[in-house]
Protein backbone atom coordinates (compact mmCIF):
# COMPACT_ATOMS: atom_id res chain seq x y z
CA UNK A 1 0.00 0.00 0.00
CA UNK A 2 2.80 2.50 0.69
CA UNK A 3 4.41 1.32 -2.00
CA UNK A 4 1.26 2.79 -4.37
CA UNK A 5 1.05 5.57 -2.47
CA UNK A 6 4.02 6.91 -3.24
CA UNK A 7 4.29 5.59 -6.96
CA UNK A 8 0.98 7.03 -7.72
CA UNK A 9 0.47 10.13 -5.43
CA UNK A 10 -0.15 12.91 -7.79
CA UNK A 11 -2.78 11.03 -9.81
CA UNK A 12 -4.80 9.85 -6.46
CA UNK A 13 -4.70 13.16 -4.79
CA UNK A 14 -6.22 14.77 -8.06
CA UNK A 15 -8.85 12.12 -8.40
CA UNK A 16 -9.60 13.03 -4.57
CA UNK A 17 -9.98 16.54 -5.15
CA UNK A 18 -12.14 15.44 -7.84
CA UNK A 19 -14.53 13.28 -5.75
CA UNK A 20 -14.81 16.01 -3.10
CA UNK A 21 -15.85 18.21 -5.39
CA UNK A 22 -18.88 16.01 -7.09
CA UNK A 23 -19.75 15.54 -3.22
CA UNK A 24 -20.54 19.19 -3.13
CA UNK A 25 -17.88 20.36 -0.88
CA UNK A 26 -17.16 23.82 -0.97
CA UNK A 27 -14.10 24.45 -3.78
CA UNK A 28 -11.52 26.85 -1.36
CA UNK A 29 -11.66 23.96 1.11
CA UNK A 30 -11.70 20.92 -0.92
CA UNK A 31 -8.78 22.39 -2.20
CA UNK A 32 -6.82 23.77 1.06
CA UNK A 33 -8.35 20.30 2.47
CA UNK A 34 -6.60 17.69 -0.07
CA UNK A 35 -3.50 20.14 -0.09
CA UNK A 36 -2.92 19.59 3.77
CA UNK A 37 -3.92 16.13 3.74
CA UNK A 38 -1.72 14.80 1.10
CA UNK A 39 0.86 17.03 2.40
CA UNK A 40 0.81 15.30 5.65
CA UNK A 41 0.96 11.40 4.05
CA UNK A 42 3.87 12.33 2.55
CA UNK A 43 5.63 13.98 5.09
CA UNK A 44 4.52 10.39 6.78
CA UNK A 45 5.85 8.24 4.18
CA UNK A 46 9.04 10.32 3.96
CA UNK A 47 8.34 11.78 0.48
CA UNK A 48 7.74 15.57 1.74
CA UNK A 49 10.12 17.57 3.66
CA UNK A 50 8.49 19.04 6.45
CA UNK A 51 10.03 22.46 5.48
CA UNK A 52 7.80 22.06 2.33
CA UNK A 53 4.97 24.25 4.01
CA UNK A 54 6.83 26.76 5.32
CA UNK A 55 6.51 28.20 2.12
CA UNK A 56 2.79 28.30 2.69
CA UNK A 57 2.65 31.76 4.86
CA UNK A 58 4.77 33.59 1.66
CA UNK A 59 2.17 32.41 -0.78
CA UNK A 60 -0.91 32.97 1.26
CA UNK A 61 0.46 36.90 1.51
CA UNK A 62 1.83 36.62 -2.37
CA UNK A 63 -1.62 36.50 -3.11
CA UNK A 64 -2.57 39.00 -0.54
CA UNK A 65 -0.50 41.32 -2.15
CA UNK A 66 -0.84 41.03 -6.22
CA UNK A 67 -2.10 44.43 -7.21
CA UNK A 68 -3.28 42.60 -10.54
CA UNK A 69 -6.59 40.94 -8.15
CA UNK A 70 -7.62 44.52 -7.18
CA UNK A 71 -9.35 45.27 -10.89
CA UNK A 72 -11.86 42.22 -9.37
CA UNK A 73 -13.48 44.53 -6.81
CA UNK A 74 -12.71 47.35 -9.06
CA UNK A 75 -14.97 46.17 -11.89
CA UNK A 76 -17.23 43.95 -10.39
CA UNK A 77 -18.43 47.55 -8.20
CA UNK A 78 -18.57 49.16 -11.25
CA UNK A 79 -20.82 46.80 -12.73
CA UNK A 80 -22.74 46.57 -10.05
CA UNK A 81 -23.21 50.55 -9.56
CA UNK A 82 -24.31 50.71 -13.18
CA UNK A 83 -26.52 47.84 -13.45
CA UNK A 84 -28.67 48.92 -9.93
CA UNK A 85 -28.99 52.23 -11.36
CA UNK A 86 -31.38 51.63 -13.66
CA UNK A 87 -28.86 51.27 -16.97
CA UNK A 88 -30.60 47.54 -17.52
CA UNK A 89 -34.06 49.17 -17.63
CA UNK A 90 -33.24 52.10 -19.89
CA UNK A 91 -31.15 49.90 -22.29
CA UNK A 92 -33.71 46.75 -22.92
CA UNK A 93 -36.64 50.02 -23.21
CA UNK A 94 -34.38 51.49 -25.62
CA UNK A 95 -32.79 49.22 -27.27
CA UNK A 96 -36.05 46.76 -27.64
CA UNK A 97 -37.93 50.28 -29.27
CA UNK A 98 -35.22 50.72 -31.48
CA UNK A 99 -35.36 47.02 -33.18
CA UNK A 100 -38.86 46.12 -31.94
CA UNK A 101 -40.39 47.03 -35.45
CA UNK A 102 -38.25 44.08 -37.25
CA UNK A 103 -39.28 40.35 -36.70
CA UNK A 104 -36.93 39.24 -33.97
CA UNK A 105 -36.01 42.35 -33.05
CA UNK A 106 -36.84 41.70 -29.08
CA UNK A 107 -34.24 39.08 -29.19
CA UNK A 108 -31.59 41.24 -31.30
CA UNK A 109 -32.12 43.78 -28.16
CA UNK A 110 -31.40 41.67 -25.34
CA UNK A 111 -28.33 40.28 -27.22
CA UNK A 112 -27.01 43.88 -27.76
CA UNK A 113 -27.69 45.06 -24.26
CA UNK A 114 -26.67 41.74 -23.01
CA UNK A 115 -22.90 42.27 -24.84
CA UNK A 116 -23.17 46.58 -23.15
CA UNK A 117 -23.94 44.91 -19.52
CA UNK A 118 -21.21 42.22 -20.37
CA UNK A 119 -18.78 44.75 -20.43
CA UNK A 120 -19.75 46.73 -17.05
CA UNK A 121 -21.20 44.57 -14.62
CA UNK A 122 -19.04 41.10 -15.70
CA UNK A 123 -20.93 38.93 -13.66
CA UNK A 124 -23.44 36.57 -15.33
CA UNK A 125 -26.04 36.12 -12.28
CA UNK A 126 -26.88 40.25 -12.72
CA UNK A 127 -26.96 40.33 -16.72
CA UNK A 128 -29.24 36.96 -16.66
CA UNK A 129 -31.80 38.04 -13.89
CA UNK A 130 -31.61 41.50 -14.80
CA UNK A 131 -32.79 40.84 -18.67
CA UNK A 132 -34.82 38.23 -17.15
CA UNK A 133 -36.97 40.30 -14.85
CA UNK A 134 -37.31 43.08 -17.72
CA UNK A 135 -37.25 41.27 -21.37
CA UNK A 136 -38.63 37.96 -20.58
CA UNK A 137 -42.66 39.44 -20.23
CA UNK A 138 -42.10 41.66 -22.69
CA UNK A 139 -41.08 38.95 -25.10
CA UNK A 140 -43.93 36.03 -23.51
CA UNK A 141 -46.71 39.23 -23.90
CA UNK A 142 -45.70 39.76 -27.98
CA UNK A 143 -46.05 35.60 -28.91
CA UNK A 144 -41.97 34.66 -28.84
CA UNK A 145 -40.76 31.19 -28.59
CA UNK A 146 -40.18 30.14 -25.20
CA UNK A 147 -37.24 28.22 -26.05
CA UNK A 148 -36.27 31.29 -28.32
CA UNK A 149 -36.72 33.84 -25.75
CA UNK A 150 -34.75 31.57 -22.68
CA UNK A 151 -31.91 30.77 -24.93
CA UNK A 152 -31.33 33.88 -25.52
CA UNK A 153 -31.23 35.48 -22.11
CA UNK A 154 -29.30 32.92 -20.77
CA UNK A 155 -26.44 33.62 -23.71
CA UNK A 156 -26.16 36.89 -23.70
CA UNK A 157 -25.57 36.74 -19.42
CA UNK A 158 -22.90 34.30 -20.73
CA UNK A 159 -20.79 37.20 -22.45
CA UNK A 160 -19.51 38.77 -19.78
CA UNK A 161 -17.28 35.69 -19.39
CA UNK A 162 -15.49 36.72 -22.55
CA UNK A 163 -16.51 40.73 -23.36
CA UNK A 164 -13.59 42.48 -21.39
CA UNK A 165 -13.57 44.04 -18.94
CA UNK A 166 -14.59 40.39 -17.68
CA UNK A 167 -13.81 38.87 -14.16
CA UNK A 168 -12.93 35.46 -15.91
CA UNK A 169 -9.82 36.79 -18.14
CA UNK A 170 -8.42 39.06 -14.69
CA UNK A 171 -8.31 35.56 -13.58
CA UNK A 172 -6.73 33.78 -15.92
CA UNK A 173 -4.63 36.16 -16.57
CA UNK A 174 -3.76 36.12 -13.17
CA UNK A 175 -3.10 31.88 -12.96
CA UNK A 176 -1.22 31.72 -16.56
CA UNK A 177 0.91 34.44 -15.41
CA UNK A 178 0.01 37.04 -18.09
CA UNK A 179 -0.83 40.62 -19.14
CA UNK A 180 -4.50 41.20 -18.09
CA UNK A 181 -4.24 44.14 -20.92
CA UNK A 182 -2.54 41.56 -23.60
CA UNK A 183 -5.60 38.83 -22.63
CA UNK A 184 -7.98 41.84 -22.83
CA UNK A 185 -6.92 42.80 -26.17
CA UNK A 186 -6.63 38.97 -27.25
CA UNK A 187 -10.58 38.28 -26.09
CA UNK A 188 -11.95 41.70 -27.72
CA UNK A 189 -12.55 40.43 -31.05
CA UNK A 190 -13.74 36.93 -30.21
CA UNK A 191 -16.27 38.24 -27.94
CA UNK A 192 -17.72 40.67 -30.02
CA UNK A 193 -17.51 37.99 -33.15
CA UNK A 194 -19.70 35.44 -30.81
CA UNK A 195 -22.22 38.49 -30.24
CA UNK A 196 -22.22 38.44 -34.23
CA UNK A 197 -22.67 34.95 -34.51
CA UNK A 198 -25.83 35.00 -31.47
CA UNK A 199 -27.69 37.86 -34.05
CA UNK A 200 -26.70 35.62 -37.16
CA UNK A 201 -28.83 32.69 -35.28
CA UNK A 202 -31.94 34.77 -34.15
CA UNK A 203 -32.48 36.57 -37.77
CA UNK A 204 -31.67 32.87 -39.08
CA UNK A 205 -34.97 32.07 -36.52
CA UNK A 206 -36.78 34.89 -37.65
CA UNK A 207 -37.27 34.45 -41.29
CA UNK A 208 -37.13 30.57 -41.25
CA UNK A 209 -39.71 30.36 -38.24
CA UNK A 210 -41.49 33.79 -38.32
CA UNK A 211 -43.75 33.01 -35.94
CA UNK A 212 -40.78 32.49 -33.05
CA UNK A 213 -40.05 35.96 -33.35
CA UNK A 214 -42.69 38.04 -34.19
CA UNK A 215 -42.33 42.15 -34.27
CA UNK A 216 -43.49 43.98 -31.89
CA UNK A 217 -47.47 45.70 -32.78
CA UNK A 218 -47.67 49.21 -33.86
CA UNK A 219 -49.65 50.22 -30.62
CA UNK A 220 -46.57 48.58 -28.52
CA UNK A 221 -44.07 51.46 -30.20
CA UNK A 222 -43.98 54.84 -27.78
CA UNK A 223 -41.49 56.52 -29.70
CA UNK A 224 -43.81 58.30 -32.21
CA UNK A 225 -43.43 61.18 -34.01
CA UNK A 226 -46.43 63.74 -34.25
CA UNK A 227 -46.85 62.77 -37.99
CA UNK A 228 -46.85 59.18 -37.46
CA UNK A 229 -43.29 58.09 -38.00
CA UNK A 230 -40.65 56.64 -36.17
CA UNK A 231 -37.76 59.00 -35.84
CA UNK A 232 -35.17 56.07 -37.17
CA UNK A 233 -33.60 58.08 -40.28
CA UNK A 234 -32.97 60.91 -38.29
CA UNK A 235 -31.36 58.40 -36.06
CA UNK A 236 -29.92 57.17 -39.28
CA UNK A 237 -28.38 60.94 -40.11
CA UNK A 238 -27.14 61.41 -36.76
CA UNK A 239 -25.31 58.45 -36.68
CA UNK A 240 -23.45 58.49 -40.08
CA UNK A 241 -22.21 61.88 -39.03
CA UNK A 242 -20.58 60.85 -36.03
CA UNK A 243 -19.28 58.09 -37.87
CA UNK A 244 -17.63 60.42 -40.65
CA UNK A 245 -15.96 62.42 -37.43
CA UNK A 246 -14.49 59.88 -36.03
CA UNK A 247 -12.76 58.32 -39.37
CA UNK A 248 -11.47 61.88 -39.50
CA UNK A 249 -10.66 61.71 -35.85
CA UNK A 250 -8.67 58.75 -36.27
CA UNK A 251 -6.73 59.83 -38.98
CA UNK A 252 -5.26 62.55 -36.83
CA UNK A 253 -5.17 60.92 -33.90
CA UNK A 254 -3.86 57.67 -34.64
CA UNK A 255 -0.69 56.46 -36.98
CA UNK A 256 -0.88 54.90 -39.76
CA UNK A 257 -1.18 51.51 -38.99
CA UNK A 258 -2.79 51.33 -35.29
CA UNK A 259 -3.63 48.62 -33.75
CA UNK A 260 -6.62 46.61 -34.16
CA UNK A 261 -7.98 47.40 -30.57
CA UNK A 262 -6.85 50.88 -30.81
CA UNK A 263 -8.76 51.88 -33.65
CA UNK A 264 -11.96 49.73 -32.56
CA UNK A 265 -11.69 51.91 -29.20
CA UNK A 266 -10.59 55.36 -30.26
CA UNK A 267 -13.16 55.41 -33.25
CA UNK A 268 -15.56 54.02 -30.60
CA UNK A 269 -15.26 57.06 -27.84
CA UNK A 270 -15.01 59.57 -31.04
CA UNK A 271 -18.03 58.08 -32.54
CA UNK A 272 -20.30 58.51 -29.23
CA UNK A 273 -18.42 61.78 -28.12
CA UNK A 274 -19.79 63.45 -31.83
CA UNK A 275 -23.13 61.96 -31.85
CA UNK A 276 -23.67 62.98 -27.65
CA UNK A 277 -22.35 66.97 -28.79
CA UNK A 278 -24.26 66.89 -31.50
CA UNK A 279 -27.77 65.20 -29.81
CA UNK A 280 -26.87 67.82 -26.66
CA UNK A 281 -26.35 71.14 -28.81
CA UNK A 282 -29.58 70.17 -30.48
CA UNK A 283 -31.84 69.98 -26.63
CA UNK A 284 -30.23 72.85 -25.47
CA UNK A 285 -31.30 74.48 -28.55
CA UNK A 286 -34.38 73.38 -28.78
CA UNK A 287 -33.46 73.11 -32.80
CA UNK A 288 -35.94 70.30 -33.49
CA UNK A 289 -33.76 68.56 -35.83
CA UNK A 290 -33.55 65.14 -33.95
CA UNK A 291 -36.42 62.93 -33.56
CA UNK A 292 -37.36 61.19 -29.62
CA UNK A 293 -36.03 58.01 -30.58
CA UNK A 294 -32.19 59.64 -31.73
CA UNK A 295 -32.43 61.65 -28.61
CA UNK A 296 -33.35 58.61 -26.48
CA UNK A 297 -30.37 55.97 -27.80
CA UNK A 298 -28.27 58.80 -27.86
CA UNK A 299 -28.50 60.00 -24.10
CA UNK A 300 -29.43 55.76 -22.70
CA UNK A 301 -26.34 54.00 -24.71
CA UNK A 302 -23.73 56.81 -25.45
CA UNK A 303 -22.43 57.32 -21.85
CA UNK A 304 -22.48 53.57 -20.64
CA UNK A 305 -20.58 52.89 -24.06
CA UNK A 306 -18.08 55.98 -23.50
CA UNK A 307 -17.47 54.75 -19.74
CA UNK A 308 -16.73 51.26 -20.89
CA UNK A 309 -14.48 51.92 -23.97
CA UNK A 310 -12.98 54.91 -22.11
CA UNK A 311 -11.59 52.36 -19.67
CA UNK A 312 -10.64 50.24 -22.46
CA UNK A 313 -8.91 52.72 -24.38
CA UNK A 314 -6.76 53.67 -21.65
CA UNK A 315 -5.94 49.91 -20.61
CA UNK A 316 -5.19 49.14 -24.66
CA UNK A 317 -3.35 52.43 -25.06
CA UNK A 318 -1.26 51.40 -22.23
CA UNK A 319 -2.38 54.97 -20.23
CA UNK A 320 -3.56 52.77 -17.34
CA UNK A 321 -3.31 49.27 -15.68
CA UNK A 322 -6.08 47.19 -15.59
CA UNK A 323 -6.23 47.90 -11.68
CA UNK A 324 -5.78 51.69 -12.75
CA UNK A 325 -8.58 51.29 -15.56
CA UNK A 326 -11.11 49.69 -12.75
CA UNK A 327 -10.78 52.36 -9.97
CA UNK A 328 -11.44 54.92 -13.13
CA UNK A 329 -14.76 53.16 -14.15
CA UNK A 330 -15.78 52.60 -10.53
CA UNK A 331 -15.62 56.58 -10.13
CA UNK A 332 -16.63 56.54 -13.43
CA UNK A 333 -19.86 54.24 -12.38
CA UNK A 334 -20.49 56.46 -9.15
CA UNK A 335 -20.67 59.99 -11.32
CA UNK A 336 -23.47 58.31 -13.91
CA UNK A 337 -25.42 57.14 -10.91
CA UNK A 338 -25.49 60.50 -9.21
CA UNK A 339 -26.42 62.63 -12.75
CA UNK A 340 -29.10 60.37 -12.73
CA UNK A 341 -30.30 61.25 -9.17
CA UNK A 342 -30.17 57.27 -8.30
CA UNK A 343 -27.10 56.78 -6.24
CA UNK A 344 -27.87 56.16 -2.77
CA UNK A 345 -26.82 55.15 0.95
CA UNK A 346 -28.66 51.99 -0.15
CA UNK A 347 -27.96 51.33 -3.71
CA UNK A 348 -24.09 51.73 -2.78
CA UNK A 349 -24.37 49.38 0.85
CA UNK A 350 -25.54 46.51 -2.00
CA UNK A 351 -23.00 46.82 -4.30
CA UNK A 352 -20.41 47.04 -1.93
CA UNK A 353 -21.72 43.69 -0.20
CA UNK A 354 -22.13 41.95 -3.26
CA UNK A 355 -18.52 43.25 -4.36
CA UNK A 356 -16.92 42.20 -1.07
CA UNK A 357 -18.62 38.78 -1.32
CA UNK A 358 -17.80 37.70 -5.06
CA UNK A 359 -13.97 39.03 -3.83
CA UNK A 360 -13.31 37.19 -0.67
CA UNK A 361 -14.78 33.91 -2.63
CA UNK A 362 -12.30 34.65 -5.16
CA UNK A 363 -9.09 35.04 -2.29
CA UNK A 364 -10.38 32.48 -0.57
CA UNK A 365 -10.48 30.03 -3.47
CA UNK A 366 -6.63 31.54 -5.01
CA UNK A 367 -5.70 30.41 -1.16
CA UNK A 368 -6.82 27.02 -1.05
CA UNK A 369 -6.21 26.16 -4.87
CA UNK A 370 -2.10 27.61 -3.51
CA UNK A 371 -2.44 25.14 -0.64
CA UNK A 372 -3.13 22.13 -3.47
CA UNK A 373 -0.46 23.42 -5.90
CA UNK A 374 2.31 23.34 -3.13
CA UNK A 375 1.28 19.87 -2.37
CA UNK A 376 1.01 18.46 -5.52
CA UNK A 377 4.32 20.23 -6.89
CA UNK A 378 5.76 18.99 -3.77
CA UNK A 379 4.74 15.14 -5.33
CA UNK A 380 5.52 15.68 -8.13
CA UNK A 381 2.75 16.18 -9.98
CA UNK A 382 3.20 18.75 -12.17
CA UNK A 383 5.70 16.27 -14.13
CA UNK A 384 3.27 13.46 -13.92
CA UNK A 385 0.52 16.24 -15.86
CA UNK A 386 3.45 17.36 -18.09
CA UNK A 387 4.35 13.33 -19.33
CA UNK A 388 0.79 12.51 -19.42
CA UNK A 389 -0.12 15.59 -21.99
CA UNK A 390 3.15 15.86 -23.98
CA UNK A 391 2.54 12.14 -24.95
CA UNK A 392 -0.46 13.45 -27.03
CA UNK A 393 -0.13 12.91 -30.97
CA UNK A 394 -0.96 16.56 -32.78
CA UNK A 395 1.52 18.34 -31.07
CA UNK A 396 0.26 21.64 -29.97
CA UNK A 397 -3.15 21.15 -31.60
CA UNK A 398 -3.40 17.68 -30.37
CA UNK A 399 -2.59 19.04 -26.73
CA UNK A 400 -5.32 22.05 -27.74
CA UNK A 401 -7.81 19.81 -28.91
CA UNK A 402 -7.55 17.45 -25.53
CA UNK A 403 -7.62 20.14 -23.80
CA UNK A 404 -10.68 21.63 -24.66
CA UNK A 405 -12.78 18.94 -25.19
CA UNK A 406 -11.56 18.27 -21.04
CA UNK A 407 -12.73 22.29 -20.25
CA UNK A 408 -15.95 21.39 -22.00
CA UNK A 409 -16.69 18.09 -20.10
CA UNK A 410 -15.90 19.50 -16.68
CA UNK A 411 -17.99 22.64 -17.48
CA UNK A 412 -20.77 20.01 -16.86
CA UNK A 413 -20.10 19.84 -13.16
CA UNK A 414 -17.63 22.57 -12.30
CA UNK A 415 -18.49 26.47 -12.67
CA UNK A 416 -15.86 28.82 -14.20
CA UNK A 417 -14.02 29.43 -10.92
CA UNK A 418 -13.19 26.20 -10.25
CA UNK A 419 -12.18 25.61 -13.77
CA UNK A 420 -9.57 28.19 -13.59
CA UNK A 421 -8.53 27.83 -10.07
CA UNK A 422 -7.71 23.79 -10.78
CA UNK A 423 -7.31 23.29 -14.37
CA UNK A 424 -5.24 26.39 -15.62
CA UNK A 425 -2.51 26.05 -12.99
CA UNK A 426 -1.66 22.43 -14.49
CA UNK A 427 -2.16 22.84 -17.91
CA UNK A 428 -0.43 26.47 -18.27
CA UNK A 429 3.15 25.32 -17.61
CA UNK A 430 2.89 22.30 -19.96
CA UNK A 431 1.67 24.52 -22.68
CA UNK A 432 4.47 27.15 -22.08
CA UNK A 433 6.97 24.36 -22.97
CA UNK A 434 5.38 23.25 -25.84
CA UNK A 435 5.84 26.75 -27.18
CA UNK A 436 1.28 27.51 -27.16
CA UNK A 437 1.11 31.63 -26.81
CA UNK A 438 -0.63 31.38 -23.48
CA UNK A 439 -3.17 34.55 -23.89
CA UNK A 440 -3.99 32.27 -27.30
CA UNK A 441 -4.67 29.30 -25.22
CA UNK A 442 -6.18 31.87 -22.17
CA UNK A 443 -9.12 33.34 -24.34
CA UNK A 444 -9.46 29.49 -25.40
CA UNK A 445 -10.11 28.27 -22.24
CA UNK A 446 -12.61 31.32 -21.55
CA UNK A 447 -14.60 30.51 -24.69
CA UNK A 448 -15.02 27.23 -23.17
CA UNK A 449 -15.81 28.58 -19.74
CA UNK A 450 -18.77 29.94 -20.75
CA UNK A 451 -20.41 26.41 -21.55
CA UNK A 452 -20.16 25.76 -17.98
CA UNK A 453 -22.94 28.38 -17.28
CA UNK A 454 -24.54 26.80 -20.22
CA UNK A 455 -24.73 23.42 -19.92
CA UNK A 456 -27.66 21.35 -18.88
CA UNK A 457 -28.86 20.54 -15.96
CA UNK A 458 -25.89 22.41 -14.05
CA UNK A 459 -25.71 25.97 -15.59
CA UNK A 460 -25.96 28.31 -13.45
CA UNK A 461 -27.33 30.88 -16.27
CA UNK A 462 -30.33 28.43 -16.13
CA UNK A 463 -31.04 28.43 -12.20
CA UNK A 464 -30.57 32.11 -12.81
CA UNK A 465 -33.50 32.57 -15.26
CA UNK A 466 -35.67 29.52 -13.75
CA UNK A 467 -35.29 31.84 -10.56
CA UNK A 468 -37.21 34.62 -12.19
CA UNK A 469 -39.43 33.17 -15.08
CA UNK A 470 -42.71 32.35 -14.49
CA UNK A 471 -43.48 28.97 -12.63
CA UNK A 472 -47.09 29.63 -13.09
CA UNK A 473 -50.04 30.80 -15.62
CA UNK A 474 -50.77 34.39 -15.11
CA UNK A 475 -52.38 36.91 -16.89
CA UNK A 476 -50.36 40.24 -19.09
CA UNK A 477 -51.36 43.06 -16.84
CA UNK A 478 -50.94 45.10 -20.38
CA UNK A 479 -52.58 43.32 -22.95
CA UNK A 480 -54.86 41.03 -20.92
CA UNK A 481 -53.85 37.83 -22.06
CA UNK A 482 -53.45 34.50 -20.13
CA UNK A 483 -49.38 33.97 -20.58
CA UNK A 484 -48.70 30.53 -20.00
CA UNK A 485 -45.68 29.96 -17.34
CA UNK A 486 -42.20 28.98 -18.63
CA UNK A 487 -41.19 25.25 -17.70
CA UNK A 488 -37.52 23.94 -17.12
CA UNK A 489 -36.98 21.75 -20.42
CA UNK A 490 -37.75 25.02 -22.38
CA UNK A 491 -35.29 26.80 -20.39
CA UNK A 492 -32.71 23.12 -21.25
CA UNK A 493 -34.14 22.48 -24.74
CA UNK A 494 -33.47 26.42 -25.69
CA UNK A 495 -29.65 26.68 -24.36
CA UNK A 496 -28.95 23.54 -26.55
CA UNK A 497 -28.62 25.69 -30.15
CA UNK A 498 -26.24 28.42 -27.93
CA UNK A 499 -24.26 25.71 -27.11
CA UNK A 500 -23.77 24.51 -30.57
CA UNK A 501 -22.52 27.97 -31.41
CA UNK A 502 -19.81 28.61 -28.65
CA UNK A 503 -18.49 25.39 -29.33
CA UNK A 504 -18.35 26.59 -33.10
CA UNK A 505 -16.71 29.78 -31.98
CA UNK A 506 -13.83 27.78 -29.95
CA UNK A 507 -13.30 25.95 -33.23
CA UNK A 508 -13.21 29.11 -34.68
CA UNK A 509 -10.17 30.39 -32.23
CA UNK A 510 -8.50 27.23 -32.65
CA UNK A 511 -8.75 27.20 -36.43
CA UNK A 512 -8.08 31.01 -36.91
CA UNK A 513 -5.20 32.27 -33.77
CA UNK A 514 -4.98 35.53 -35.28
CA UNK A 515 -8.09 36.70 -33.92
CA UNK A 516 -6.37 36.77 -30.68
CA UNK A 517 -2.87 36.73 -31.23
CA UNK A 518 -2.78 40.08 -33.06
CA UNK A 519 -2.65 41.45 -29.46
CA UNK A 520 1.39 41.42 -30.34
CA UNK A 521 1.36 41.96 -34.32
CA UNK A 522 3.03 45.96 -32.88
CA UNK A 523 5.72 44.45 -30.93
CA UNK A 524 9.10 43.91 -32.61
CA UNK A 525 9.82 40.27 -34.21
CA UNK A 526 12.85 38.63 -32.18
CA UNK A 527 14.91 35.53 -33.35
CA UNK A 528 16.32 34.04 -30.60
CA UNK A 529 18.80 32.26 -33.25
CA UNK A 530 20.03 35.37 -34.82
CA UNK A 531 21.27 36.41 -31.32
CA UNK A 532 24.82 36.20 -30.74
CA UNK A 533 27.12 37.42 -27.77
CA UNK A 534 30.53 38.20 -28.42
CA UNK A 535 33.01 36.97 -25.53
CA UNK A 536 36.08 38.32 -27.02
CA UNK A 537 39.80 36.61 -26.65
CA UNK A 538 41.61 35.97 -23.41
CA UNK A 539 42.60 38.89 -21.86
CA UNK A 540 39.97 41.35 -21.30
CA UNK A 541 36.02 42.15 -22.11
CA UNK A 542 35.33 42.77 -26.00
CA UNK A 543 38.33 41.58 -28.31
CA UNK A 544 41.24 43.18 -26.64
CA UNK A 545 43.41 42.33 -23.98
CA UNK A 546 44.46 44.21 -21.10
CA UNK A 547 47.38 45.68 -23.01
CA UNK A 548 45.68 45.96 -26.26
CA UNK A 549 42.92 48.39 -25.79
CA UNK A 550 41.03 46.93 -22.60
CA UNK A 551 37.13 47.05 -23.24
CA UNK A 552 36.34 46.44 -26.49
CA UNK A 553 39.17 48.71 -27.82
CA UNK A 554 41.75 47.23 -30.27
CA UNK A 555 43.62 50.04 -29.93
CA UNK A 556 43.90 52.12 -27.68
CA UNK A 557 44.78 51.42 -24.19
CA UNK A 558 44.21 53.20 -20.79
CA UNK A 559 46.95 55.44 -20.68
CA UNK A 560 46.99 56.38 -24.79
CA UNK A 561 46.39 59.41 -26.26
CA UNK A 562 43.98 58.08 -28.85
CA UNK A 563 41.88 57.02 -25.97
CA UNK A 564 41.54 60.78 -24.63
CA UNK A 565 43.65 59.87 -21.72
CA UNK A 566 47.42 61.02 -21.47
CA UNK A 567 50.20 60.63 -23.69
CA UNK A 568 51.90 57.96 -21.50
CA UNK A 569 53.60 55.47 -23.86
CA UNK A 570 51.46 51.99 -24.92
CA UNK A 571 52.45 49.12 -22.99
CA UNK A 572 53.96 46.42 -24.79
CA UNK A 573 51.18 43.79 -25.66
CA UNK A 574 51.43 40.76 -24.18
CA UNK A 575 52.40 37.31 -25.37
CA UNK A 576 49.52 34.32 -26.17
CA UNK A 577 49.08 32.51 -23.11
CA UNK A 578 50.83 28.83 -23.14
CA UNK A 579 48.65 25.88 -21.14
CA UNK A 580 50.80 26.19 -18.35
CA UNK A 581 49.76 29.56 -17.57
CA UNK A 582 46.38 29.13 -17.78
CA UNK A 583 46.89 25.97 -15.47
CA UNK A 584 48.71 28.45 -13.16
CA UNK A 585 45.85 30.63 -13.47
CA UNK A 586 43.00 28.07 -12.11
CA UNK A 587 45.20 26.14 -9.95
Amino acid sequence: MEALLLAYMAPIMFGMLVVLLLLGFPVAFSLAANGILFGLIGMDLGLLSPALFQALPQRVFGVMSNESLLAVPFFTFMGLILERSGMAEDLLETVGQLFGPLRGGLAIAVILVGAMLAATTGVVSASVISMGLISLPIMLRYGYDRRLATGVIAASGTLSQIIPPSLVLIVLADQLGRSIGDMYKGAFLPGFALTAMYILYVVAMAFLKPKSAPAIPPEARTFVEPNGGHGVPSLLVLMALSVVIAVVGVKFLLDDNPHVDELIVTSILIWGAAAFVMAGLNKLLRLGLLSKIAERVTFVMIPPLALIFLVLGTIFIGVATPTEGGAMGAVGALIMALIKRRLNFSLLRQAMDTTTTLTCFVVFILIGSSVFSLTFRGVNGDLWVEHLLTGLPGGQMGFLIVVSLLTFGLAFFLDFFELAFIIVPLIGPVADKMGIDLIWLGVLLAVNMQTSFMHPPFGFALFYLRSVAPKEDYRDKITGKLIAKVTTGQIYWGSIPFIIIQVIMVVVVLAFPGIVTHYKADRPQINVEDISIDMGTFGGYGTGGYGQGGYGDITSTYGSGDAGGSSAPAAPAPSTPSDEDYNAMFK
